[in-house]
């Protein structure tokens, strides 16, 4: 039977690559109007973390910003991972099971951050390890649109009636995750044979994409993603993290707890995270912004961006809120101009 790599090399050469380790989009970055009919994509770039351990929960629980103590089996969170000054290192992804804790990011920025917490633990009984390439976690597959409901409920079953629920089968584990474009999002984190078996049915049922596509509608959801070009730059509310239920008021103390809170309350300045569409593909992570009103200095930087199938790319765009009805351009005051959208929930004004 064919593996995973096999699977995924199939599917490549009918848009023609040869190497299967370097799929991202199959040849061509699917579009926002693609992503809403229906897609799946197999996410390459993607780390698991797991903590095992009788203190693994209450270990995070004191690392995080949202609670992990109280976090049921049927149920995934967000969560940031902040320095003591507050800035966020990295957000998760975050479930459990009867195991252990898993803390999903990308894998460019989980040895150094793996490393980092590991240092926490001390005399807490738990323990970090790598899952990324552990059988139950061998595929990941992103779903969304408005045929994927049907198409993955042929292979799961019964599916999670509201965003942050979990299921956990035979077929794997899926998790759904805040809309896009009005329709659920799924993370389908599966064993290889699973995999295999799945995903051509669902590339004849759907548009067929890679990390591209999911980032796009990472970046429609309005979801965040912490990378190594932004890391310490934000503090959670800035990227709007307590908006999608990332923050935990609430719970005890963790890094930078103090500053959050006091960003929550008493802070300043106006900033939050606004959805763009530039007509610029090399539009990256760590971009900055710049309104024409006050040209030189930075109004913002770009969280994340993703190719948008159209010549362009879309973006997270974290920027003063009095700059949102201005003429913004990327990366200089002569760079192209950044289009505004609506963010599929309401930007709140916070002064941090």
């Amino acid at each position: 039977m064919p593996n995973w790599t096999d699977t995924l090399a199939s599917l490549g050469a009918r848009f023609h690559i040869d190497d299967a380790s370097s799929i991202d989009d199959f040849g061509r970055p699917l579009a926002a109007a693609e992503l809403l009919e229906g897609f799946v994509a197999p996410v390459t770039d993607l780390g698991i973390i797991a903590v095992a351990g009788e203190d693994a929960a209450s270990f995070l629980h004191n690392q995080l910003t949202n609670d992990v103590e109280h976090l049921g089996l049927a149920e995934a969170r967000l969560a940031g991972y902040c320095t003591p000054k507050g800035r966020l290192q990295a957000t998760f992804l975050y479930w459990r099971d009867a195991e252990a804790v898993y803390l999903q990011l990308p894998r460019a920025i989980q040895p150094p951050l793996q490393k980092r917490l590991s240092m926490f633990v001390l005399r807490a009984k738990a323990k970090l390890r790598d899952a990324t390439a552990e059988p139950q976690f061998a595929a990941v597959l992103g779903l969304g649109g408005a045929r994927a409901d049907t198409a993955l409920r042929r292979f799961a079953g019964t599916l999670p009636g509201a965003p942050n629920g979990k299921v956990d089968g035979a077929f794997g584990t899926v998790i759904r995750l805040s809309n896009a474009f009005g329709a659920p999002r799924y993370l389908w984190l599966a064993s290889e044979e699973a995999a295999t078996s799945a995903l051509p049915v669902l590339a004849n049922e759907l548009a067929l994409g890679g990390n591209q596509a999911w980032q796009l509608a990472a970046i429609h959801a309005g979801v965040p993603s912490i990378t190594a070009a932004t890391q310490e730059q934000f503090v959670p509310q800035m990227v709007n993290l307590e908006l999608l239920g990332g923050v935990n008021f609430k719970k005890g103390c963790y890094p930078g707890q103090e500053i959050v809170a006091r960003s929550q309350y008493l802070g300043k300045l106006k900033r939050r995270t606004a959805l763009a569409t530039v007509e610029n593909p090399a539009a990256r992570a760590g971009d900055e912004v710049y309104s024409m009103e006050d040209p030189g200095q930075p109004c913002g930087m770009v969280v994340n961006a993703a190719s948008n199938g159209l010549g362009g790319a879309d973006l997270l765009v974290e920027m003063k809120l009095g700059a949102l009805g201005e003429d913004v351009r990327l990366g200089s005051a002569g760079g192209p101009a950044l289009r505004f959208g609506q963010m599929p929930y309401h930007l709140d004004a916070l002064d941090i």
